[in-house]
């Protein structure tokens, strides 16, 4: 079997983003031919016209539908919507995307509100974590995004944030 089927089922069975090396690894290839598999897999896709597409997010690879077909498949693929955040849980993700690694105190400092309960919202949603600690004393927590973060987003890294420019519409999904 080829490489590129092996790539494809693999990137469908894993069904979340995969890093290349944990793809080389599982097909026993080195990282650059997982590389230019997934450029062959994508021009295989878009030659065949079959609706899909090799996405590149939160630092891997996954299948998924084409946008181009996505309207005519409304009724399938309908997402779940992000969980309900409040304006104050938006508020406090936004700043930890952009201003991370981040500590509690700068992000109330920000707010101008406490932030204890909205950082224990977005960490059981995981979309924060805990990255380290800040080495100044008491060794406050720092905080950042995680992978979930970047998928539910649809980024495929952290430099694909929105301008902060753009204002809110540009770092909210539709």
């Amino acid at each position: 079997m080829s490489l590129r089927a092996r790539l494809s089922a693999a990137l469908l069975a894993a069904g979340r983003p995969v890093p290349a090396p944990e793809l080389a690894k599982a097909l026993d290839v080195p990282p650059d031919a997982v590389e230019e598999a997934t450029r062959d897999l994508q021009a295989t896709l878009d030659a065949a016209d079959l609706g899909l597409l090799v996405e590149e997010v939160a630092g891997g690879y996954r299948l998924v539908v084409h946008p181009s077909v996505v309207p005519d498949l409304h009724a399938f693929l309908a997402p779940p919507p992000l969980p309900h955040l409040s304006n104050a849980a938006i508020e406090t993700l936004a700043l930890v995307a952009y201003h991370q690694p981040i500590t509690r105190g700068d992000l109330e400092a920000a707010r101008g509100a406490s932030c204890s309960s909205t950082l224990e919202t977005l960490q059981e949603r995981e979309l924060v974590k805990v990255v380290g600690r800040k080495d100044v004393i008491g060794r406050p927590l720092l905080y950042g995004t995680t992978d979930r973060f970047l998928v539910e987003f649809g980024l495929a890294r952290l430099e694909d944030l929105p301008s902060l420019e753009d204002g809110p519409e540009g770092f909210l999904r539709g």
